[in-house]
């Protein structure tokens, strides 16, 4: 959740830092603070708030100029979002500097035999006692990087630190566990960040850190260590996005300018994925054929909005592949004590590649040994690496918390898999697997006409301003879009919303129908070959009769609702497991025009981090 930058150059070092964070700021946060070291010695700023407070504070009475520095935006989890508890936090006397993402499990413990030994704590933070320690470790070594070494073997939880010393003013030092840090590459100039974000403006060239591993740069050097000191060779990947993509160019909010990139999104995602009519997907490497083959069940896991588009993976992959599927949220996965074997495919989905439960599971998995393959969007991310394989989304940088063109690639990069393994396994002809390709390489062209014809739900929006409850129903696919309808609305509105399978209704939440409550109701195709059309319109009909105010996303030409809804929203027509890759477009752009109209930042909801890095 909290943002981490370290820079060793020539440039304005507290300005590079700002930018950094600034573009960490969608990670969600609430202080923020930056440390250099000088000629004076150590100098640090942090306050409460947004960035915008810290960046005031430093215009006013600036810091000294440096050439090294650490940056920190902190989501408040031990201690309140105050100035004492902002980062960074000073050891050894005030020459030493730390910022950390995570939690320090055994913080207790170290605060007690620190505070025996003397030491004065200011915050109510378990990262204190890590800096406080690093600098007594730093007096016992005389180095950051034998300190570092010291300290991460008496952390317990996940981590990310980040350091610097007066005495090394070239020196920034940098550990990570079950927990992203990045290394930038420039010439004369080194980074660390918790995202390349951080640094893209300057460079494009990055290094991601494995677990349990530290990095020291200096502006004219980066050394990377395992935690037990031996060095560790890595590779070097190339950011394919620039700068410009991560900001708004000239869009009211992030978010607005995401769900503007749908089409973009699932069109990158499909790319170079789909020869002469087929799935081709060469980067799954040693998921090869005869694996695949081998395969009896598969498992998804992932946490929220990649939750949902794990849902219509699992209609998709047992319709297409006539495999067993189960989805599980991430965090309850490894709990629930799972069958897993080597005959196990695990899919992980996170938009961002360190979200921690996702990750957690992912390694139950690996444990347990079977095989996994990650559906993300970061390159380079924590999960990509620890997985057998990895299909990348290329869906661009996501910058707003809540995720819109994540979940149409997740969706699109679950069907891509799902055909690939029909195909493999013989259960779809390839007549069969051509069908569906040409409905997906239909969709961005789809998904450019239903964004152009939102005014609709504009309108809507502005009259339900002061709506305090909305309800939303499904069936089959239609209810993860159902779910993922309601997840955005309370995101970004504050207001109840809830999504039901619609089969429930009777079951329990007709209860809540009045006259007046609004229900969204996603309404399948009536072609669709079990004949679920007739009984969501009997929902309808059921609703309708005890007053409330229905709003059907149902596809072109569907007259059957017409008579039962007050407002029908329209899709394309496609086939309709493809369907949540339209019908989910109307309900995300309401959420945003509603949050709008009610003036709310649609971009950082209140208490909501864009990834989830602790458990």
């Amino acid at each position: 959740m909290c943002g981490i930058v370290g820079y060793a150059g020539p440039r304005d070092t507290v300005e590079v830092l700002l930018e950094g964070l600034g573009r960490l700021e969608y990670r969600g946060y609430d202080s923020a603070g930056v440390a250099v070291v000088g000629a004076e010695g150590v100098s640090s700023r942090k306050r409460g708030g947004k960035l915008g407070v810290l960046r005031s504070s430093l215009e006013d009475a600036p810091l000294p100029e440096s050439g090294i520095g650490i940056g920190h935006t902190r989501w408040a989890t031990h201690g309140g979002p105050t100035d004492e508890n902002a980062h960074p936090h000073l050891g050894d006397g005030g020459r030493l500097a730390l910022i950390h993402n995570g939690i320090v499990e055994n913080f207790a413990e170290l605060r007690a035999e620190l505070a025996e030994a003397g030491e004065t704590f200011t915050s109510d933070t378990d990262t204190e006692a890590a800096a406080l320690l690093l600098g007594r470790l730093h007096r016992e070594h005389g180095d950051l990087r034998s300190a570092m070494l010291a300290l991460v073997g008496r952390l317990e939880g996940q981590f990310t630190l980040l350091a610097v010393h007066l005495d090394e003013p070239d020196v920034v030092v940098g550990a990570c566990h079950n927990s992203p840090l990045l290394v930038g590459f420039a010439e004369g100039e080194q980074f660390l960040a918790s995202d390349v974000s951080a640094f893209v403006r300057y460079t494009r060239t990055a290094r991601a850190l494995g677990n349990d591993e530290i990095a020291i740069i200096t502006p004219t050097s980066v050394e990377v260590i395992g935690f037990d000191g031996e060095p560790i060779p890595g590779e070097t990947f190339e950011v394919t996005w620039d700068a410009a993509a991560a900001e708004k160019g000239g869009w009211s909010s992030f978010m607005a300018k995401e769900v503007s990139e749908d089409p973009e999104a699932v069109a990158n995602t499909l790319r170079g994925r789909i020869v002469d009519g087929l799935p081709s997907l060469g980067e799954l490497g040693s998921l090869d054929d005869e694996t695949l083959r081998g395969i009896d069940r598969v498992q998804i896991v992932a946490c929220g909005t990649a939750a949902y588009s794990a849902m219509v993976g699992e209609y998709a992959i047992e319709t297409w592949a006539r495999i067993p599927v189960e989805v599980d949220l991430a965090h309850e996965y490894r709990y629930r004590d799972p069958i897993v074997d080597e005959r196990t495919l695990v899919i992980s989905i996170s938009q961002s590649g360190e979200t921690m439960d996702t990750k957690m599971a992912v390694q139950h998995a690996i444990e347990h040994s079977a095989r996994t393959l990650s559906i993300c969007n970061t390159q380079g991310s924590t999960i990509a690496r620890a997985s057998e394989a990895v299909l990348y989304t290329h869906a661009g940088p996501e910058v707003a918390v809540a995720s819109t063109k994540a979940f149409l690639a997740q969706v699109v990069g679950l069907l891509l898999t799902g055909l690939h393994i029909a195909r493999v396994r013989g259960t779809m002809t390839d007549d069969a697997i051509r069908e569906v390709t040409e409905a997906l390489e239909a969709l961005p062209d789809q998904l450019r006409t239903l964004l152009s014809e939102q005014d609709e739900i504009r309108e809507l929006a502005q009259w339900m301003s002061d709506t305090r409850s909305v309800l939303f129903l499904g069936r089959h696919v239609g209810y993860p879009v159902a779910l993922e309808g309601a997840l955005k609305l309370k995101e970004l509105s504050y207001i109840h919303a809830e999504g039901f399978a619609a089969g429930e209704l009777k079951h329990g939440p007709i209860a809540l129908i009045e006259p007046g409550q609004v229900v969204f109701v996603v309404v399948p195709s009536p072609r669709h070959q079990q004949g679920l059309h007739a009984k969501v319109v009997s929902n309808i009909q059921e609703i309708r009769a005890r007053g409330a105010r229905v709003i059907a996303v149902a596809e072109a030409g569907d007259a059957a609702v017409l008579p039962y809804a007050n407002q029908v929203l329209r899709i394309p027509l496609t086939l309709p497991l493809l369907e949540p890759v339209l019908s989910v477009v109307p309900l995300h752009v309401f959420a945003l025009e509603l949050a709008t109209a009610k003036g709310l930042d649609v971009d950082q909801p209140r208490n909501l981090a864009k990834s989830v890095t602790v458990e």
